[in-house]
């Protein structure tokens, strides 16, 4: 079964969930609190002498932590930020940040047709019953009020990304051209030396560029196409205009976590880097403060109304990983922030926290390139290229929800181990001739590297490829017949390839009858190994409509909140559009903070 085969009708939606169930249980299925676990809450917390008080302390420095962090500071609380890095920005500094949020005033300024009742029912029919309403009714309520608050503190700004779909548009309420924004240009002097501790990107913009994340659409197509070349460009005219002014140019996460910081030196909010958190302090049933280690020296810092955890997930801790999710699995496939290590899910879970979703991730078909895996996203879109399992046949939708395949990709895998992890994303050198691979120019040849850590091979035939790749010859070939024959008519009947507009957000317009689609003809012949990587785990602390930590009986932790990838996430198992992560997360930081300050 295709990922977008079923997900044309609100009838089909129970077939959709039946295909990507292979991530386990229910939403809300908790992990009950081990007594022994139980029993060691407070021990770790009277180590160490009194380091402060503030009334809200805030564990991570990512978007979710400096959202709660900056919405509480202007309700006139004191607050700490805490974080195990020695930089701030955490995940989201690193990622494109496009952020999804239904109803914001950008969208609305844009002319984007969206209302509180199209949002509400998209959002329901992605994610279902498994999520309880009133967190979806929060989430929406309260994205465009946080967006808001966050541009009147700081100077962040944001640009509608027009075009980039939702990733069902074709459910109730989906929007074709999206709801989707991102960060606008910041001039990172604003944050003076503090510039010098921002996390880095996941991939730096080139030299010389500033590049918006919606740009590389039309960077990868600057070869083939008169758009692709103006955009690249008009990238190097912005370049070009910041180094005459003496800027130094931030967008996408680079320009989300400076612009949330600046707006915390605005507030006068302390960041404490190096700092992890040991564990949680419990008075009478209630979190009452944060174990830290303060430059090596470990110390109690007391929170006066509360503590959000928002310190991101668990996906490199192999242990975690190897406990609550399917293999193969891999810490070295993620590209989530190296800290990320699941240190405030496990100190919720010890104050007493159910846990949910932590089978899950924000998944994305991976090439695990020496030293980092690159996370694809319109390589496997783009005409020219397919992906086959370890049988050489196809399995998916390739331009399908980055999220689904790798569903797909685990739900097949479960029934024979290793059909298909890894799988083989396959193009043609036509495909090779006319588009930017990662960063790899049109026509130039891969580093070598690729090739000698298995994670790139080449051949002047399907049949020798086959056998490099290690799939059956016979097979591989029926394939490429199949899918070749398919792409010359534009209609790919097997995976539907190119059914929604979301299909085409990634391809070659010059390509006709179907953007998505191109024969694999040429020699040589390329293959990349696929491996089900990911953005961060989704699953952590179960919580309430108002951010709270819950208990496996559904009582609330007094004093505790989560938010971001350390809570078990408003999407469920699914994902609504690009930013889907970031959206909630700095939603439910800001509904967090309101809530302390309301208390």
């Amino acid at each position: 079964m295709s990922a977008s085969a079923s997900r044309t009708s609100p009838g089909s939606l129970p077939s959709r969930r039946a295909v990507l169930a292979g991530t386990g249980a229910g939403v809300f299925s908790a992990a009950v609190l081990p007594s022994a676990a139980a029993r060691a809450v407070g021990a770790a917390a009277q180590e160490g002498p009194p380091l402060g008080e503030y009334d809200v302390v805030v564990v991570g420095s990512g978007a979710a932590g400096m959202t709660a962090a900056l919405t509480a500071a202007r309700r006139g609380l004191s607050v700490l930020v805490v974080e195990k890095a020695p930089t701030f920005g955490g995940s989201a500094a690193r990622s494109g940040a496009g952020i999804w949020l239904p109803n914001n005033s950008v969208i609305l300024g844009a002319g984007v047709p969206d209302t509180p009742q199209k949002a509400a029912a998209y959002l329901s029919a992605v994610v279902g019953p498994e999520v309880p309403a009133d967190r979806q009714a929060a989430f929406l309520a309260n994205g465009p009020r946080m967006l808001d608050l966050v541009m009147a503190n700081s100077p962040l700004r944001f640009r509608y990304m027009a075009g980039y779909s939702d990733y069902y548009p074709d459910l109730p309420g989906g929007l074709a051209n999206g709801r989707s924004i991102e960060p606008d240009q910041i001039d990172g002097n604003v944050l003076g030396g503090e510039l010098a501790r921002l996390n880095p990107a996941y991939m730096p913009v080139p030299a010389g560029m500033v590049v918006f994340s919606q740009d590389y659409k039309w960077l990868n197509l600057a070869a083939v196409n008169a758009r692709g070349l103006a955009v690249s460009t008009e990238c190097l005219a912005r370049g070009t205009k910041a180094a005459l002014l003496g800027q130094k140019p931030l967008t996408m996460g680079q320009a989300l976590a400076a612009g949330l910081r600046a707006g915390l030196l605005w507030a006068g909010v302390p960041v404490w880097l190096n700092s992890p958190l040991v564990d949680l302090v419990q008075e009478g049933g209630a979190v009452t403060g944060v174990v830290v280690e303060k430059e090596g020296v470990r110390g109690t810092v007391r929170a006066r109304r509360g503590v959000v955890i928002g310190s991101g997930g668990f996906e490199h801790n192999a242990s975690m990983r190897a406990q609550y999710q399917q293999q193969p699995i891999g810490t070295q496939w993620s590209v989530g922030a190296k800290e990320n290590t699941g240190d405030g899910i496990l100190a919720g879970q010890r104050a007493g926290a159910a846990l949910a979703l932590m089978e899950d991730a924000w998944w994305g078909p991976s090439i695990p390139l020496p030293g980092e895996p690159y996370f694809c996203l319109a390589e496997r879109t783009l005409p020219g290229g397919l992906i086959v399992n370890g049988n050489g046949g196809r399995f998916v939708n390739e331009a399908a929800p980055y999220s689904d395949v790798v569903h797909v990709m685990y739900e097949k895998d479960r029934g024979a181990a290793g059909s298909h992890i890894p799988a083989w994303l396959i193009v043609d050198q036509n495909y090779r001739n006319k588009y930017l691979f990662k960063d790899v120019l049109p026509t130039l040849l891969f580093p070598d590297a690729w090739y000698e850590a298995g994670a790139a091979k080449k051949a002047w035939t399907w049949d020798a490829l086959a056998g490099q790749i290690g799939v059956p010859a016979a097979a591989l070939r029926a394939t490429l017949n199949r899918f070749n024959a398919q792409a010359w008519n534009g209609t790919d009947s097997d995976f539907h390839r190119g059914d929604t507009a979301y299909d085409h957000y990634y391809t070659d317009p010059g390509v006709t009858p179907n953007s998505c689609l191109a024969p694999v003809w040429a020699p040589p012949f390329h293959a990349f190994k696929i491996v089900p990587g990911d953005l961060g785990t989704k699953g952590g602390i179960v919580t309430d409509a108002r951010a709270r930590a819950l208990r496996a009986d559904g009582s609330v932790i007094r004093g505790l909140y989560a938010a971001g990838n350390a809570s078990a996430a408003v999407m469920g198992h699914s994902y609504a559009g690009a930013g889907s992560t970031i959206g909630p997360a700095m939603t439910f930081g800001y509904v967090a903070a309101n809530d302390i300050a309301d208390a």
